[in-house]
């Protein structure tokens, strides 16, 4: 049963990318990050990644997803480090590190790719230019995490509830 909950929110931010949002608000990092806490290893990081890939089959692929999925397996295994440690401040503290390992990852893709000139300016230039995008991708973060962990916890802790109702 936990698994077909976990799964299911899966599912659920995966297809929520499909609604319209600002950009770099939406809960794929939250969804790897969840991913590596919550699956067993062997799911861990390969079902948040098979819900991306279903998505952006509807959404579109583009040059920088090797970036992109990277960085989310990067994601997923914080997440799996995050299992043992399973805190609000260390699940607070994961999300903002995806963040920011997103950003660097991401932007340097767009760097690489040709988004900006191939120099030291370019770079700077191009990680200058997506600060405003940093600013959602936070905030996205934090909140799809706050969401999914929360959903889950909460669904987890309401049937126990019941079973040990049912078993008085």
């Amino acid at each position: 049963m936990q698994f077909l909950i976990a799964f299911l929110l899966v599912v659920f931010a995966a297809f929520s990318r499909l609604i319209p949002h600002p950009p770099n608000f939406a809960p794929i990092a939250a969804m790897a990050l969840f991913g590596g806490v919550y699956f067993d290893r062997r799911f861990s990081i390969l079902v948040p990644l098979a819900a991306m890939l279903v998505s952006d089959f509807l959404i579109g692929f583009h040059s920088t997803m090797p970036f992109v999925y990277g960085s989310f397996i990067l994601t997923g295994l914080i997440g799996i480090w995050l299992k043992k440690h399973k805190r609000v401040q260390w699940i607070a503290g994961a999300s903002l590190t995806s963040s920011l390992f997103f950003f660097v990852i991401t932007n340097f893709g767009v760097w690489l790719n040709g988004g900006y000139p191939l120099n030291f300016t370019g770079l700077i230039e191009c990680y200058v230019a997506a600060i405003p995008f940093f600013r959602t991708t936070l905030v996205g973060d934090l909140f799809f995490v706050a969401v999914l962990f929360g959903l889950y916890e909460s669904a987890i802790y309401f049937l126990k509830l019941k079973h040990v109702g049912e078993t008085r």
